[in-house]
């Protein structure tokens, strides 16, 4: 047992060998944020390196994401019972009309991975209800996904929504999916693009300043 059986367990994502080392640090009094900062968060940061240089790929995320998962099943009511604070909260969630999920829960668990508080809306989620959930969980960030070009003006209805709600700039918006662009995020006025999860997870810090 030790900080580097969990970082290449999580790496390799081997999700049973995650769980059974995270409770075997545990059992031999490892803080939980040790785990979290010096093994999982560590893990998942090369995943994100690997996979952009190409020698890892989206199956081998998930897989590696997974393994994180597993592992935060564990630490999360260690950490909460210390008092141990996320670098930040964000809400996500697939915009109305569209149900496509995959990507949304990539990037999901990306964020996770990096320390980040994800609150998953899951699917077909309306402009007012992403703005009611965002005031109501006190979130800084929402990600929108899209797969289907007819649904990208819900991403546009939701910035309009927080506009009028008086959170515009308060709360940041990221945008991905298939088929959004750069131009697209700054024709609707969106704060951040992320073309894929691991650019996700450096749009995201940027845009609340955390390293």
């Amino acid at each position: 047992m030790s900080l580097e059986s969990i970082y290449e367990a999580v790496l390799n994502g081997d999700a049973p060998a995650a769980s059974s080392e995270t409770e075997a640090a545990l059992a031999a009094n490892t803080p939980a944020e040790d785990i979290l900062n010096k093994a999982c968060i560590p893990a998942m940061g090369e995943v994100g390196r690997l996979f952009e240089e190409g020698e890892k790929f989206v199956p081998e995320m998930l897989i590696s994401a997974r393994a994180m998962s597993a592992a935060m099943t564990i630490l999360r009511p260690r950490l909460v019972e210390a008092g141990v604070q996320t670098i930040g909260t964000i809400l996500m969630g697939t915009v109305a009309g569209d149900l496509h999920d995959i990507g949304k829960n990539l990037v999901k668990m990306m964020l996770e991975g990096a320390g980040f508080e994800v609150i998953d809306m899951g699917v077909d989620i309306s402009a007012e209800k992403f703005v009611e959930t965002a005031r109501d969980k006190n979130a800084q960030l929402i990600g929108l996904s899209a797969l289907l070009t007819t649904t990208m003006p819900g991403m546009k209805d939701t910035i309009d929504t927080l506009a009028e709600a008086g959170l515009h700039g308060q709360v940041k918006v990221m945008i991905g999916g298939a088929p959004i662009t750069q131009d697209f995020a700054d024709e609707i006025g969106a704060d951040g693009f992320a073309p894929d999860a691991s650019s996700a997870v450096r749009k995201a810090k940027e845009l609340l300043g955390v390293s």
